[in-house]
């Protein structure tokens, strides 16, 4: 049964906004009918028709529906790099760890040769029991094929494990190796014939209402379930392990509040003005900008509160542009202000008394 004062469209339930861009947001949804869990990408139609890119949302469309691979995720961001740490520290590309952008395609291609090893040998080509140890193995791509292995898949693996992304072997030069070549089925893919009529409709003068959004104000905080919980959890977040055992400054932090949500949201408003932030509340979210320039440029943090249970809120706070370190600071000093509204568990309360 779907939420009361849940948004349908169709046969799918939206619930909170996984990301929002200039021109659309994407919303985590549900499929009533078989319980699917889907993104469901939402286009601002006025912007898309002032801007003319109908044509460019086609080929989006397009381009995504022929796409039938179960393990392919398609990930774009500004520049064509990505940014975020994830994955396990052996199998990252050494431009991954390195945190100045990557490509994700040869990123991925490194990751394959960190696999295809383990599989012919039976352990890992980089291991160490000291992170930055490990680390300094995986920038040198410092390992030994063991003797069992054969000339040309020792030589295909060294091309796979190039330090330099721009030097490593591609895909389609993979597929050319003579040793890769070597009792290779091809794939076979399903074609579909891309109808794009329906998008057609929703763009034309007239209109289409049937896939129509219209937010509306939330009577209450989005609930954050178990999933959402375990996802943020600090013990299965890969990007934690990263930041904390390489001195990296974390990008987003969480804290807990029994404390109703737009006391919250009010408690975060007062105490960011002192610190030379202003800010704008929608429902249960808060945008914090910075008035005074930093080294990135103006300091933005998006806040949002979920609901756990009835008496129990997280106050989730990222920072979405300036420079991160700014934004530890600002968090340093937020928390200071905010630590009485801040819950802490029995375990949390113990161990800081013995400290």
């Amino acid at each position: 049964m779907a939420a009361v004062g849940r948004t349908r469209v169709g046969k799918y339930e939206l619930g909170r906004t996984l990301g929002e861009g200039t021109f659309a947001k994407v919303k985590f949804a549900k499929n009533l009918e078989t319980g699917e869990n889907v993104a469901i990408k939402i286009f601002d139609k006025d912007k898309i028709l002032r801007h003319k890119m109908v044509g460019q949302i086609k080929r989006e469309i397009s381009t995504m529906k022929l796409v039938r691979h179960p393990n392919v995720v398609r990930m774009y961001e500004e520049d064509g790099l990505l940014y975020t740490t994830c994955g396990t520290p052996n199998y990252v590309a050494p431009e991954v760890v390195k945190d100045k952008g990557y490509d994700g395609a040869r990123s991925d291609i490194w990751s394959c040769g960190v696999i295809l090893f383990v599989l012919m040998a039976g352990y890992l080509p980089f291991e160490d029991s000291n992170l930055m140890s490990l680390y300094k193995k995986i920038f040198k791509a410092d390992f030994t094929c063991p003797s069992w292995f054969s000339t040309s898949v020792k030589k295909l693996i060294k091309r796979i494990l190039d330090p330099k992304p721009q030097t490593r072997i591609t895909i389609p030069e993979i597929i050319e190796n003579e040793w890769f070549k070597k009792g290779y089925q091809p794939p076979h893919f399903e074609t579909e014939e891309v109808n794009l009529d329906d998008v057609d409709a929703i763009f034309s003068e007239s209109g289409d209402a049937t896939n129509l959004v219209i937010e509306r104000r939330d009577e209450k905080p989005v609930p954050m379930n178990a999933f959402d919980l375990i996802s943020t959890s600090q013990g299965l977040n890969l990007g934690t392990l990263f930041e904390k055992q390489m001195g990296l400054v974390k990008r987003e932090t969480r804290f807990t509040s029994k404390l109703p949500a737009n006391e919250i949201l009010s408690k975060i408003e007062e105490a960011a003005k002192p610190l030379g932030f202003e800010a704008r509340k929608q429902n249960y979210k808060l945008k914090l900008q910075g008035e005074k320039s930093g080294r990135k440029g103006h300091l933005a943090i998006a806040s949002e509160v979920f609901e756990v249970a009835p008496s129990l809120h997280v106050v989730e706070l990222r920072k979405s542009k300036g420079d991160t370190l700014e934004f530890h600071k600002f968090y340093k000093s937020l928390s200071t202000s905010l630590k009485d509204i801040m819950w802490k568990s029995q375990e949390e309360t113990s161990g800081s008394d013995k400290s």
